[in-house]
């Protein structure tokens, strides 16, 4: 069964810095997608960045690019999002996703829980 636990999330500073982990389990990150999303209030679910195990190519929204950098480390099944310059419009619930077999960008079956990112101004 696949599983994702995302983790790392909490309260900083507008201009601040956050590392998002994302812990998998039940597959090996050989060959996937990876993806990170988030939601905020009131807000539609974004596709922020995404990263392709096979190649290591990358993906990142405008809205983050520059910013936040994706990484995995497939020795630990753990994929990373560093988030660097926060801004209060960075809050949300920050999700991992999986999808095998997949390139960047993707639609993703699995789904892991939330971390809670605030950014205070």
């Amino acid at each position: 069964e696949v599983q994702l636990q995302a983790s790392g999330g909490g309260l900083v500073q507008a201009g601040g810095s956050l590392r998002l982990s994302c812990a998998a389990s039940g597959f090996t990150f050989d060959d996937y997608a990876i993806g990170w999303f988030r939601q905020a209030p009131g807000k539609e679910r974004e596709g922020i960045s995404c990263i392709s195990t096979s190649d290591g190519s990358t993906y990142y929204a405008d809205s983050v690019k520059g910013r936040f950098t994706i990484s995995s480390d497939n020795a630990k099944n753990t994929m990373y999002l560093q988030m660097n310059s926060l801004k209060p419009e960075d809050t949300a619930v920050y999700y991992c996703a999986a999808q095998p077999m997949a390139l960047c960008p993707t639609t993703f079956d699995s789904w892991g829980q939330g971390t809670q990112v605030t950014v205070s101004s």
